[in-house]
């Protein structure tokens, strides 16, 4: 398959309801949508390989397993500040968001700044994509020290009475994600969410209590995997 037509025929061809009543199950409600699983989209991808050109086609279509398909294709050497925050705008469902974030944009050059900057916009998915990114980094980049991931805190602790659903999710998944890396960051990212408890507003103390639950369960349990140094270089 080497055509947008040929890529979004295969879709309609192993579409099925099922699959956009599990997809409608799980709040994502974008609109054009054929009705796959991500073992689907992910298969279909693998059969293409990594195709810049048809990525970029794909994600025009602006078909909602077409961009899965087009993220998994993508080559994340190719994406320019320009065309991060092109397909940034066009996000429309959370499980885009969560995927472009954790398969491109943490790879970019342009992560770390990007998932600060993003976090202070106003549209749900976009603000989401700063704190989702945050998640992912905590997540995937091995290598990097403390005080990276320190500096999100600010902007988790600012930004946690944002009551809407799919901001208020990643705010809370940044957070533990962050804290899952070692020890050290785990009785930061505790502290982080005592103080974040006191703001006293509903998501706030949805973030907190769902946060402290779980790293404090690590920390008890010795679950915590060590991820990174937990050294702090001098400036």
């Amino acid at each position: 398959m080497e055509t947008v037509d040929e890529v979004l025929k295969e879709m309609k061809k192993i579409s099925s309801p099922e699959a956009r009543a599990t997809q409608k199950y799980f709040g994502i409600t974008a609109e054009d949508t054929f009705g796959l699983t991500t073992p689907q989209m992910r298969s279909l991808a693998k059969h293409i390989g990594k195709n810049q050109p048809l990525a970029l086609q794909l994600w025009k279509t602006g078909i909602h397993e077409a961009k899965h398909v087009a993220i998994f294709i993508a080559d994340p050497k190719q994406f320019t500040e320009k065309l991060i925050e092109k397909w940034l705008k066009d996000f429309s469902s959370w499980d885009t968001v969560d995927n472009c974030c954790g398969t491109i944009f943490e790879k970019t050059p342009f992560a770390y700044d990007k998932a600060i900057e993003w976090t202070q916009r106003k549209k749900e998915y976009e603000k989401r994509a700063g704190f989702s990114m945050m998640a992912a980094l905590a997540v995937h980049d091995k290598k990097s020290e403390d005080k990276k991931f320190e500096r999100f805190f600010p902007y988790i602790i600012n930004e946690s009475n944002d009551e809407r659903n799919f901001v208020r999710k990643a705010v809370n998944w940044a957070l533990r994600q962050i804290g899952k890396r070692n020890e050290r960051l785990c009785k930061k990212a505790i502290r982080v969410a005592k103080e974040i408890y006191l703001k006293d507003d509903a998501s706030s103390k949805w973030i907190a209590a769902d946060a402290l639950r779980e790293l404090e369960r690590y920390l008890a349990e010795g679950k915590i995997k060590n991820v990174g140094s937990g050294k702090i270089k001098s400036e």
